[in-house]
């Protein structure tokens, strides 16, 4: 079950932050899970939550991604690349507007428990001056998370190589124009 923790500030006042965090284990290794969760050209055959990603991973570079939370609109952003330790954490910061009115800040930590076997932390904080009137969108945007949590764990534990997602032949190799000149 996800958690929402809420925030208030120090005087106990508005409300200045907002966390998600989801959490499931997967008969997998890391790597297995890092290859998934970095390989963006596939990501939307299998992610119900994440539907595109684009952009390199490397800290400071911006991301180009549109998520789906269940029962909302599409919502388009640029985040900008905040960590990148392969097979252990990615982690960006996007914003609504301008930066201090609503941000958040997304995470995937890799925990390795033995030799096949992962578990995952996906996460956000929220935070700035429209959380409180935003954060109505929350609960969808948990309830995406354990869906793309299931979907992974799911992709992850198909029978392939172990570094490497299993997709059908005609995802991979070059693509070739089906009207030709």
């Amino acid at each position: 079950m996800p958690r929402i923790l809420v925030l208030a500030g120090k005087d106990g006042g508005a409300v200045v932050e907002r966390r998600i965090e989801t959490n499931i284990e997967i008969d997998a290794t890391a790597s297995r899970i890092w290859a998934l969760l970095t390989d963006f050209a596939r990501m939307p055959f299998w992610n119900p939550f994440i539907k595109s990603i684009s952009g390199n991973l490397v800290q400071g570079d911006r991301l180009s991604v549109a998520i789906a939370p269940p029962g909302k609109s599409r919502v388009w952003f640029t985040p900008t690349v905040l960590t990148v330790r392969p097979q252990c954490e990615l982690r960006w910061l996007g914003h609504m507007l301008i930066p201090g009115f609503f941000d958040g800040e997304h995470y995937f930590l890799l925990e390795p428990i033995g030799d096949e076997k992962t578990h995952l932390t996906q996460g956000e904080k929220f935070s700035g001056l429209l959380v409180a009137l935003l954060s109505g969108a929350l609960s969808a945007t948990a309830t995406g998370f354990e869906a793309m949590n299931t979907a992974l764990k799911r992709e992850a534990e198909r029978n392939g190589s172990p570094d490497e997602p299993d997709y059908p032949s005609f995802l991979s190799g070059p693509i070739t124009p089906l009207i030709q000149k």
